[in-house]
């Protein structure tokens, strides 16, 4: 089975994002785009950010 043209990437909570790049590289994809969203969690009915999570969009060159 072939791999997908474009997969996204999430950089996890425990990891940077250079290693998130490495993993990228690893599995063939380049770099293609970045995003950004806030993570919220509700505490005493207010909604708090917690963390940010980033990802990246990975394609394959092609040959």
């Amino acid at each position: 089975m072939s791999q997908k043209k474009t997969v996204w990437f999430e950089v996890g909570e425990e990891e940077s994002i250079d290693d998130c790049l490495k993993r990228m590289a690893a599995g063939g994809y380049m770099v293609a785009g970045r995003k950004e969203e806030p993570l919220f969690m509700e505490v005493k009915g207010e909604y708090v950010p917690v963390r940010q999570l980033i990802k990246f969009k990975g394609i394959l060159p092609e040959a």
